[in-house]
């Protein structure tokens, strides 16, 4: 489609401004927009300030031609304001704002006569008060309180009832939430119309013959006419005879007897019963105490067979129900089932008869641990399933053969320690142990110079401990501890190590160790010279652990020290032994000795100066409290004064 020619198109903006006057020719005059006061000015003349709610409410009630009438006279005075002028546009507001203040001046008068009392006062008028209604609160009150209490006396009876009714279920359980309870503790199973249960460990690995099993029954001993007692239970269990009662592992270690004919009359005294966890029922703590005596009775039956099958030097002997074994020499270690059954005769037991208890706690627990340790063996050793077929492996393994284990060396490896040789080392560790400590304590207390000292350890092994020995002197422990030993106590020996490593192992023998630590403590008294020869300055001549001169020591041998003053004048000697005792002699110059014959050969002035002969030294007359302080006043003594 072709484009025609353009047109030209007038566009005129929109008159914005009223027209006032069009003259003849055409031409418009506008009139010229009001400036903000004056339109202002025109807005607050459309306010009526005499006009006021109510009366704007009421003109909203009448007809509409009062509206119509208004808002032509509103148009008409709109009219006026475009073409005829106001004299002044706030002419309104001022008579307004004037009226306004008049009437604020006179509520402001007013109030001033109201508040002040020399205007005029205000008397109140008397009135009758009303007839008191007391008797009718009164009523009121006490009739909504019977209500409450009512309320209350109600809800007390239903929670009355609901403890009673709590209380009455609580006493009749019934057999099968009994029986429920009982399943959830133990092993139940249903043989005909019985009910069965099992109280032995052979889940748990256990090889031990006994069948261990208990019947549920129902109780039916309860009189319905009586009150029901508190501990009555509808469920009861029927445990064989020779579970009945209460049992333990007694071990002890005694001084072996002479006479051998009576050792299965074992004291049999019985422990103090367990008290029961209050809430547990009567059945769980007697089923708890039958099936410990069913693991007592595993536990001896164990050891008995072991006693017999084990070869030893000294035979075990077993006799009724006591083992016993000889770990040391002079010592017979005692392993006793006592089995307590609630009869009457078995319940009268003489006290007077009664031994001190000598029983070895630790040892039956071990017991347990230990047997519980079999029975984890026993678990783990059977076979899994595996595929009967399978690849013959590498060649290398088939080529092992000249290089494989002999039947000796296999034997070798499978042999595994019984439960009896295991608690034999225990006991002779436990005795080794409690013999160190009485030879340690023994020491401290009867000798009081050097002081010895025993710091066990915290963390010890049941077939080892250690125990740390320090020889000190009182008030010199800073500077004389030499003598440190860490003992290592084993099953038949004690390993010493001392402070500079050196290793010496020492027997069971408990006059080894005392003679040892004697030794020991004989020659912290020559190291405690020599520590103090260092601080006073005196010099060191000769010194020796081991003298071979003087008299023989049958506990060890002696030490020697001797030691000269700081201007080579005196010399002080100490001998030492473990039971010749201290001795200490002092060498004093040859000019202060006056009793030495003249020699013919020494003419010359010098020789005085060489040191004569020695002088003994009364020792115990001397003053301190031990013999490193003596020492150090004797040394203090012949020394120079500065």
């Amino acid at each position: 489609m072709a484009a025609g020619p353009p047109v030209t198109i007038s566009i005129e903006a929109a008159c914005e401004n009223q027209v006032q006057e069009v003259a003849l020719d055409g031409t418009e005059a506008y009139l010229q927009p009001l400036s903000m006061s004056e339109n202002l000015a025109k807005l607050a003349q459309k306010i009526d300030f005499n006009r006021s709610d109510s009366e704007g409410e009421e003109a909203q009630a009448q007809g509409g031609e009062e509206w119509a009438q208004r808002q032509q006279n509103s148009d008409d005075d709109d009219a006026m304001l475009k073409f005829q002028p106001s004299l002044w546009p706030w002419d309104t507001v001022r008579n307004n704002l004037r009226s306004t203040l008049t009437e604020m001046c006179v509520l402001y008068d007013v109030l001033n006569v109201l508040k002040e009392k020399k205007y005029m006062t205000l008397d109140p008028v008397s009135q009758e008060s009303p007839p008191s209604k007391q008797g009718l609160q009164l009523c009121g009150k006490k009739k909504s309180l019977a209500g409450a209490a009512q309320i209350l006396l109600k809800g007390a009876e239903r929670l009355n009832k609901s403890v009673s009714e709590n209380q009455e279920h609580k006493h009749q359980r019934d057999f099968n939430s009994e029986l429920l309870r009982l399943r959830q503790h133990w092993k139940l199973r249903k043989v005909g119309d019985k009910i069965l249960g099992d109280l032995s460990y052979r889940s748990a690995g256990s090889l031990f013959p006994h069948h261990g099993t208990f019947e549920v029954i129902k109780n039916t001993d309860l009189d319905l006419d009586k009150k029901i007692p508190d501990d009555y239970c509808p469920l009861d269990i029927m445990i064989p005879s020779d579970l009945e009662g209460s049992a333990y592992i007694k071990v002890s270690i005694q001084k072996q007897t002479h006479d051998i004919g009576d050792l299965g009359t074992v004291n049999l005294f019985r422990r103090p019963s367990l008290k029961t966890n209050t809430g547990t029922a009567h059945w769980q703590s007697k089923l708890e105490v039958a099936q410990n005596v069913l693991l007592c009775k595993e536990i001896f039956a164990q050891l008995s067979r072991e006693a017999v099958q084990i070869k030893s030097q000294i035979p075990h002997i077993v006799v009724k129900n006591q083992i016993i074994s000889q770990p040391f020499p002079g010592l017979q270690l005692s392993i006793s089932l006592c089995h307590f059954v609630n009869d009457k005769k078995a319940s009268k037991v003489c006290v007077d008869k009664q031994r001190p208890d000598d029983h070895l706690y630790v040892l039956e627990h071990n017991l347990h641990q230990l047997m519980r340790e079999f029975h984890k063996q026993t678990l783990s050793s059977s076979m899994m399933p595996h595929p009967a077929t399978a690849p013959f492996g590498l060649k290398r393994m088939r080529l092992a053969g000249p290089q494989a284990y002999d039947k000796g060396e296999i034997s070798a490896l499978q042999q595994n320690e019984g439960l009896l040789e295991k608690i034999i080392k225990q006991a002779k560790h436990i005795f080794l142990r409690r013999r160190t400590a009485r030879t340690i304590d023994s020491l401290a207390s009867r000798i009081e110079d050097p002081q010895i000292q025993a710091h066990w350890s915290n963390i010890n092994d049941v077939y080892e401990s250690s125990v740390k020995v320090l020889i000190t002197s009182q008030g010199y422990e800073q500077i004389c501890k030499s003598i440190q030993l860490q003992l290592n106590i084993g099953i038949e020996q004690i390993k010493v190590v001392h402070r500079d490593g050196r290793v010496i192992t020492l027997s069971h023998q408990e006059q080894e160790l005392q003679d040892f630590l004697l030794s020991q403590m004989s020659q912290h008294q020559v190291h405690a010279v020599q520590q103090l020869a260092k601080v006073m300055g005196w010099h060191l001549l000769s010194f020796s652990n081991h003298v071979g001169l003087g008299p023989v020591e049958s506990i060890g041998n002696a030490s020697a020290i001797t030691v000269a003053s700081p201007n080579g004048e005196y010399s002080i000697s100490v001998r030492n032994g473990p039971e010749s005792g201290c001795k200490v002699v002092v060498q004093f110059p040859r000019s202060q000795c006056k009793d030495l014959p003249k020699s013919d050969v020494m003419q010359d002035n010098k020789w005085n100066h060489l040191r004569g002969p020695y002088k003994e030294v009364l020792w115990s007359k001397m003053e301190g409290r031990n013999f490193v302080y003596k020492m150090e006043l004797l040394m203090a003594a012949l020394a120079p004064c500065p």
